[in-house]
């Protein structure tokens, strides 16, 4: 394996956003990469663009139904420790995890295990959200850092796993198919003490569409952190 850079791209129906976030990844990340995209059955025609743009750095799984953003990633992160890369960057493919970023989260990969995105850090990352959106979001945080007694912005989806250094069985601890595995995945780590880093960055609003998460999802992420938080304080295999 040549490329040191494969970037996890799940997508369920982002047709109108497919060629732009590859413009800007081309834009603003020269090192040599692959993109694989990850795509739950899309009905809107987004796996079509994908596989009419397929080449040498561009892959894709369709996968048969939607299976959750989750388990993409898993089935992502899967393949690229098969591969051999040494470096998994992930991200959302509506615009909200701007690729600029991708230079300073490869830097920052290269001293740490795990680096993630915080939208907390800076004073007005979330300023183009619309209330709803922030208020949740912000709620979410603050609950993971009272639950958990930590500060990292865990539920984030744009991030780099330094795979040279993270164990795939760790990270696949976290059972989560949905939107919580990234907070599950994100306590996993802290209680295996690895080295975490985090990136303050603005957030603007998604390029096109709407967005995936509904009301059942945030209902059910806020008892599964619960669930999490039993775990760690009953069961050890948990923490080995």
């Amino acid at each position: 394996m040549n490329k040191k850079y494969l970037i996890l791209i799940p997508t369920y129906n982002e047709k109108k956003n497919i060629k732009l976030i590859l413009t800007k990844i081309k834009k603003n990340f020269k090192q040599n990469h692959d993109i694989l995209f990850i795509d739950d059955n899309s009905t809107d025609g987004t796996k079509e663009v994908i596989n009419n743009l397929k080449s040498k750095n561009i892959f894709v799984i369709n996968r048969k139904k939607k299976l959750g953003v989750g388990s993409a990633h898993k089935v992502g992160i899967n393949y690229g420790y098969k591969k051999k890369y040494n470096f998994i960057i992930t991200m959302d493919c509506d615009g909200t995890h701007n690729p600029k970023y991708i230079k300073k989260i490869v830097k920052a990969s290269k001293k740490n295990d795990l680096v993630i995105t915080n939208r907390f850090m800076s004073k007005n990352s979330l300023s183009n959200w619309n209330f709803h959106r922030k208020f949740i979001t912000t709620f979410r945080y603050k609950f993971i850092k009272l639950l958990f007694n930590i500060d990292l912005d865990s539920s984030g989806a744009f991030r780099c796993y330094n795979i040279k250094q993270i164990k795939l069985n760790d990270i696949l601890l976290a059972k989560n198919d949905s939107y919580s595995f990234f907070t599950e995945s994100t306590i996993i780590l802290v209680v295996k003490k690895y080295k975490i880093f985090e990136l303050p960055v603005i957030l603007p609003k998604r390029f096109s569409g709407s967005s995936k998460m509904r009301l059942n999802d945030l209902v059910y992420g806020f008892l599964y952190s619960l669930l999490i938080f039993l775990k760690l304080k009953f069961y050890k295999d948990f923490k080995k």
